[in-house]
């Protein structure tokens, strides 16, 4: 690339979607009185006024949407309206209607005061509208009193047939509110889409493109291509591997049984180890297909296993359609699925792992990312925060667009607010399955334009505003310390600060262990093995800029009877005899021992550093193993298993010449002991 597109290049990436408006626009934010809402019971929450809200769901282009406010009957000579209130008082020189759809019902607009007193701002005659869609604004010559809200009254009957507004927005500017709005333009944006060529692409159509997280295999899923399974040649899987000495893709093969059969299959994801495939749709034993999703899981054969039905509690879709994505921890599930409670078409629903191997009903993830039109294709990248979807509800360049929402807290319910990825991606065709790899550097998409056929896959260098968070990479084997065997055993990870946690199998036939884990949380990593003693390590990669591949081997100690073992994370305040919080953790796994084998005893040892007085020092490494005592007996351990003793500074393990050396000798010690 020369260095006048990489200009280029950069100056595009680095364009916002939307240009930056120069006044605040406000948009209605609360329906505070409406006087009817259309309704079907085959429905779900299509043309409720609650569409009104917010910003527009169908501008630029306009259309006959379920994704804007619609009264119950199309033509009422008396009379319809609707209140909407705003985040905050303002005074108002602009107010911006968008009716897209059965323009010209219009009769006048009032703002409300703080007193909710009724101001006029403009009337309107028969007859004012210039098109059967169109923005309806009214320009102030001087700034209203501050307003709350707005009131919009129709008379349905001045346009036969239903008349639909999808927006409302006041500013205190000139500037026209839909300026706001304004999609930026790329003519050369095509010449940043790498069509990935013939090795990946037919005149048939290729779709849902999912890549590795290590970014080494490509799943796409082609339709009637005539090498597919079946008379009827419906979806199946096909997998490209990246070649690393010629820095290309191999020719796709078509993935074998039983992930493929004659019904319509595709990969919805791949675990961050790749040894666990999301599939769509229901395996029956009789080769028949269900809604819903399956789990494969990579066999010590190299094959993938029978695909197993994850069990969703009340899960039911209306649509024909659902697409799937799991969370890096694998105990989250997005899905897409229309139900009763979706706000028109499919939105995107969670559910959550129980420890039952079942799933909770999926619970939708709210009106900031869905709307009344259809949201598809979620795809939750290796970060576990970045969601990426596609909708035709959003403000686009198309008849469906890609977006970028990211997860805002630990609930999965609140979410920031898409943003478009704009022209370098979306097109004025449908455009979707958006797949990005853990290095966050490329992004795998399927597109119409100037494709080989049908749809094909493309690849971008991810805009920098559209990437996910940074990774780190964690991978390596779980080794016996003393005989440095390796052993198979579970990997506890959990974030220092938050309550993420994911975890992760380590079976040696199948290779190291690996996962990723954003680089902004610091994290712990606990080995879980019975019969092992296992110590919790701490990671901080924070100050980490790049994707970050790390090899760790963890050693795990097998528990011997009248063997001495360090407590690690067993902190006191310097002088002090009380247990700090942190240091529970480290004892539970000592309870855990003594429940699982109730004939073990354990002698605790005490110790201290040789600072101050040598009598004082042996009461307080007492009185330390005293309260780490009490601890045990309180979580049902019986008394007479746990034996104290201290030492006081008489047994150091290191140095007194150094503070950071005298740490070391401020610890607890245990050993377990038979009858």
């Amino acid at each position: 690339m020369n260095l006048k597109i990489r200009l280029i290049f950069g100056i595009f990436c680095c364009l916002l979607v939307f240009s930056l408006p120069a006044q605040r626009v406000r948009w209605a934010s609360k329906v505070i009185s409406v006087s009817s809402e259309y309704s079907d019971p085959l429905l779900g929450l299509e043309f409720r006024a609650l569409h009104i809200l917010g910003k527009p769901s169908k501008y630029p282009t306009f259309s006959n949407s379920p994704s804007a406010w619609q009264s119950l009957t199309p033509d009422n000579p008396a009379g319809e309206y609707i209140i909407v209130s705003f985040d905050s008082l303002s005074q108002v020189k602009q107010v911006a209607i968008f009716e897209n759809f059965g323009a010209g019902s219009i009769v006048r607009v009032d703002g409300l005061d703080e007193n909710n007193k009724l101001i006029l701002l403009k009337e309107f005659s028969p007859g004012y509208a210039l098109k059967s869609a169109q923005i309806t604004s009214i320009n102030l010559p001087t700034a209203t009193v501050p307003l709350r809200a707005i009131k919009v009254s129709m008379n349905s009957d001045r346009v036969k047939g239903y008349s639909q507004i999808d927006a409302i927005g006041i500013s205190d500017a000139d500037i026209p509110i839909e300026e706001s709005l304004k999609l930026n333009k790329d003519a050369n944006a095509y010449s940043f889409k790498e069509n990935l060529g013939k090795e990946i692409n037919s005149p048939y159509n290729e779709i849902c493109p999912v890549i590795s997280p290590d970014g080494k295999k490509l799943y796409f899923t082609r339709w009637k291509h005539p090498s597919n399974m079946g008379k009827n040649k419906n979806q199946d899987i096909w997998v490209s591997n990246w070649q690393v000495d010629t820095k290309i893709w191999s020719k796709a093969e078509l993935f074998s049984e039983p992930i493929n059969n004659d019904e319509n299959n595709a990969v919805c994801g791949i675990s961050p180890n790749g040894k666990t495939m999301l599939l769509n749709n229901v395996y029956r034993n009789d080769g028949q297909m269900e809604k819903g999703v399956s789990m494969s899981f990579l066999l010590r054969t190299g094959d993938w296993s029978f695909p197993k039905a994850l069990k969703i509690l009340n899960f039911k879709n209306k649509s024909e359609f659902s697409e799937y994505s799991l969370a890096p921890n694998g105990k989250i599930l997005v899905m897409t699925t229309e139900m009763k409670d979706s706000y028109g078409g499919k939105d995107i629903y969670v559910s959550f792992w129980k420890n039952d191997d079942s799933w909770t009903e999926p619970r939708n993830i709210g009106q900031v990312v869905n709307t009344g039109e259809s949201e598809s294709t979620p795809f939750i990248a290796p970060d576990g925060v970045t969601m990426y979807f596609s909708s035709s509800g959003h403000v686009g360049y198309g008849n469906n667009d890609i977006f970028l929402t990211r997860r805002l807290d630990d609930t999965w319910l609140n979410w920031s607010e898409p943003e478009n990825l704009g022209p370098i991606v979306n097109t004025a065709q449908w455009d979707g399955y958006f797949s990005v790899a853990a290095q966050g550097d490329y992004a795998y998409f399927s597109s119409v334009e100037n494709s080989l056929g049908a749809e094909d896959i493309y690849r971008i260098k991810i805009p920098e505003k559209a990437k996910p968070l940074t990774l780190i990479q964690m991978a390596g084997q779980i080794l016996n310390q003393d005989s440095q065997e390796t052993v198979a055993a579970k990997i506890l990870v959990k974030s220092v600060a938050g309550t993420d946690s994911l975890w992760v199998d380590y079976d040696p036939y199948l290779g190291d262990y690996s996962f990723m884990w954003p680089a902004k949380k610091a994290f712990t990593m606990q080995v879980v093995k019975d019969g092992y003693i296992c110590r919790v390590e701490k990671f901080d990669y924070t100050s980490e800029r790049n994707f970050k591949s790390i090899q760790r081997n963890l050693l795990i100690i097998p528990i011997q009877l009248n063997k001495q073992y360090q407590i690690p994370n067993i902190n006191f305040d310097q002088s002090k005899a009380e247990l700090i919080p942190s240091s529970y953790e480290e004892l539970d796994k000592i309870i855990k021992i003594l429940k699982d084998n109730t004939s073990f005893k354990v002698l605790l040892e005490g110790h201290t550093d040789n600072q101050g007085d040598w009598n004082e020092n042996m009461k307080l490494s007492l009185e330390r193993v005293e309260n780490v005592k009490a601890y045990i007996v309180s979580k049902g351990i019986s008394a007479n298993r746990v034996r104290v003793k201290g030492w006081g500074g008489t047994k150091p393990m290191a140095s007194n010449m150094s503070e950071e050396r005298r740490k070391l000798n401020r610890r607890v010690e245990f050993t377990l002991q038979g009858d």
